[in-house]
């Protein structure tokens, strides 16, 4: 019990992003099969949906969007302030604990932190890196699938035009996918970083303690 009191939260969300992953499939599965039904064209088995480059464009158009707002939230939150946002370090101090040199000496300090050297300037932004990489591949793999569906369309259409997945990335269709999802990530985390100024939710770190005023940065 106290390994899922620790780790609840990672936990829950894990379990709403798999029950919402498989609602998006088995949801997908219906509506593919509804417009293939719709052009006289053969239905397809959940699993063939599921290797589908629909189901793969559909999940990565959304997945590369996530990841590259928070890398760039993790980036801009090192050098930009937000008064009375507790998304932002206090702009009236010169350096807070984050801010500090990692200290090898310290008791538990991670393997990296001892290790010293390239090991640790790699530590040092191992965050940051993990969301370039993850942004990387999820960009790469929904311009995989849309170039694929992209072929299909045509195909279905008579047009002989095919696209290689680079040509793809230059399409105007490429990039309103990718367009329309970064917008909503940056304005979700604007909407965070503004409104926990003056609102509350007691009892989470994502706010300030009740009573504090609305000018205090953080906790």
């Amino acid at each position: 019990m106290r390994a899922l009191r620790n780790n609840g939260l990672s936990i829950v969300l894990t379990l709403l992003f798999l029950v919402t992953l498989a609602g998006q499939a088995y949801t997908g599965y219906r509506a593919e099969n509804a417009d293939r039904r719709d052009h006289g064209e053969p239905q397809l088995a959940f699993s063939e949906y599921l290797e589908s480059p629909e189901m793969l464009e559909a999940t990565m158009e959304n997945w590369e969007s996530e990841f590259f707002q928070m890398f760039v939230y993790v980036m801009l939150t090192v050098y930009l302030f937000q008064r009375g946002s507790v998304e932002s370090k206090d702009p009236d101090k010169e350096q807070e604990e984050v801010d500090r040199e990692p200290d090898p000496k310290r008791e538990g300090a991670p393997w990296p932190v001892k290790k010293g050297g390239f090991t640790l300037a790699i530590y040092k932004r191992s965050l940051s890196l993990a969301f370039v990489v993850l942004f990387s591949v999820s960009f790469l793999l929904h311009a995989v699938g849309g170039a694929a569906v992209f072929n299909a369309v045509n195909a279905e259409h008579g047009d002989p035009d095919r696209v290689t997945t680079l040509s793809y990335m230059k399409t105007s269709r490429f990039w309103f996918e990718s367009l329309q999802n970064w917008q909503s990530e940056f304005l979700a985390v604007l909407a965070i970083v503004v409104l926990s100024i003056w609102l509350r939710q007691h009892g989470s770190p994502e706010s300030k303690p009740v009573d504090a005023p609305h000018s205090e940065t953080g906790e």
